[in-house]
Order: C-alpha cells, then structure tokens, then sequence
C-alpha cells in the first residue's frame, strides 16, 4: 500500500463549526479522519470522525487527517513536527479578536484580564473613548484607527465577562444579535414596506418614536443617560423636551451657575449646536494658550510659576480673533 502523508486541518476557535474549504476533498478522501479533542460534536458527527488516538498512533497512520482546534494540540503538534501539510483558513479581523479576547480572559490566559469585571473596565471605557475623541478633533487618522480599535476592545471585552453571568450570560454574538434587530427595526423604510424617510430630522423623530415604542417609557427623558458629562447631559435633556413641546421658560431659572450653564447647553442643543463639543474646543484653545504663554516666559528666561497676574498678562498670546 502506497504511504499517504498526513494533514492536519485547524479550525478558528472563532468558527468551530466550520472547516476550511480547501479541507473537503482532503476530507473525502482520507483513509482515516480524527477529531482532536474539543473540536464540536457537531463537526466530529458531520465530518464522521472518530476520537483522535494517542499522537504516536497517529504517526503510524497512513492517509491520516486530523481536525483540530490548536495547532498545539498534542497529536497536531506531532503531526505537523512530522511534516504533515497544514490546512487552515484565518478567521475574519473581527472573529480574531474575539478568539483572541477569549484566550486572555480563559484559564491560563492572562492574570491580568482574567480578574476584571464589568466595574473594573468602567474607567477604561471612559478612557478610551475621551481618547477617541480627541483623535476625531485633532484630525488624526493613524489614531483614529488605534483609538477605535481600544474602543472595541472595551466592547469585546464586557461582552465575554458577560459569558461568566451566573444567571443571566450573554456573549458577543447576543450583543451583535440585538444590535441588528435594533438597527432594523428603528429603520423600517429600508428594510420593510413602510414609508419613506427624507431627511435627518424626520429619522430623528421616527427614531426617539419606536425607542418610546419598544422600551415602554414613561417619560421623554427616561433612557437618558445621567453619568455623561454635564454640559452633554443638560443639551440632551434641552433637545428631548424641546422636541416635545416643553418650553424654554420652565428651564431653571436660577442665577447660579449651574442652573445658567444649564440654560446655555440646552439652548444650544435645541439649536443643532454640540454644547460638550463647543465647551471642549475653547477649553483646548484655551490650554494651548496657556501653553504659548509659558513658552515665551521661558524665552524670556522667566519661570512661569514665578508669575503674577501682569506677568501672565504680558506673556499672554494676542489673540488672533
């Protein structure tokens, strides 16, 4: 009998169910085809595979093909150091990362990721997306990349803590899931008969409509989320009341601060403009500003923490406004 050369086929932990197109006929016409361990009972009873057997067996085999998960599976591990061919097909960026997050967070991944939790990874999300931020104001597309990558690590990352619930655990794929039914289902002119959308602010209103609709809310503003920033937090609540009607002299009209800034962030909201996002933008003018100052106290061969008031007024950059 003609030696025939072992194979070892892997399939992504991210795909367990599926097996490399260019596996099939390899499959079919293997003299004998095993499941490594862990590999799914759906595969190994598609594939009629029988139970791997001891690796030195495995290399005492003619025609042998060996599904696997890991390449460091023991009788894959021999196979391969043997000279089997090796077929696999890499799993899509996205199905990566989830094998990926998987393997950190799994026993004998890392310590580290391993002993988060939903409050724990609070402070990195806010992070991540300040950081996200700031990369979209700046312009800077190499770290609009990295920092929207950060922020789907947080999205993954919850997502397979959420697996660990022990009465309610959901994973990425429930996340998905919901998120296309929601997207669907909030935008029914393109997926179903209904009618036609024409412009933003008629999306906008469908949509606050089928949010009220789906989550049964009481009032307009429940579902607002009250741990934003405060200027983002006041022009929200100053656009939902605006769009029902309630009036800007039930605003809270005390001459504290707070109730003035308030005011000033839900007007501009009720008139298109980002208040968070304008608050923002003379905030950095403003520590650029300082910063010019410095510099030139500097050249000057003055300490900037040694200045008083004139001092700062003298250093102070003209505006160019």
């Amino acid at each position: 009998m003609t030696w025939r050369s072992p194979t070892v086929v892997l399939c992504s932990p991210a795909l367990p169910d599926h097996v490399p197109a260019a596996a099939l006929s390899v499959v079919r016409g293997a003299e004998h085809v095993y499941a490594a361990v862990g590999l799914p009972d759906t595969l190994r009873a598609a594939l009629d595979a029988k139970p791997a057997p001891h690796p030195e067996e495995l290399t005492r085999q003619s025609g042998v093909v060996l599904v696997a998960s890991d390449a460091g599976d023991p009788g894959a591990a021999e196979l391969i150091a043997e000279g089997a061919t090796v077929i696999e097909s890499p799993a899509p960026p996205l199905e990566r990362a989830v094998e990926v997050m998987d393997r950190l967070r799994s026993p004998g991944g890392c310590p580290w990721d391993g002993s988060q939790t939903h409050e724990s990874l609070r402070r990195y999300l806010v992070e991540e997306t300040y950081e996200l931020l700031e990369a979209i104001e700046d312009g800077d597309r190499t770290a609009l990349r990295e920092e929207l990558g950060d922020v789907l690590l947080q999205v993954l990352f919850h997502a397979r803590v959420a697996v660990e619930h022990e009465s309610d655990a959901f994973d990425i794929d429930e996340v998905a899931t919901q998120l296309v039914a929601k997207l669907v289902g909030r935008h029914p002119y393109l997926f179903t008969a209904a009618g036609r959308v024409d412009s933003a602010e008629q999306q906008q209103i469908a949509w606050e409509e089928l949010k009220q609709q789906e989550k049964q809310r009481e009032s307009l503003v429940d579902g607002v989320a009250l741990g934003q920033p405060a200027a983002a937090l006041a022009g929200k609540l100053g656009q939902r009341t605006g769009r029902a009607g309630v009036p800007f002299d039930l605003m809270p009209p005390g001459a504290d601060d707070g109730s003035r800034l308030f005011r000033i962030a839900a007007a501009a909201a009720r008139t298109g403009t980002d208040a968070e996002g304008s608050l923002r933008g003379v905030a950095k003018e403003f520590a650029a500003r300082v910063r010019d100052a410095e510099r030139a106290a500097r050249a000057a061969g003055r300490e900037p923490a040694e200045l008083d008031a004139d001092g700062w007024r003298e250093f102070w950059p003209v505006s160019s406004a």
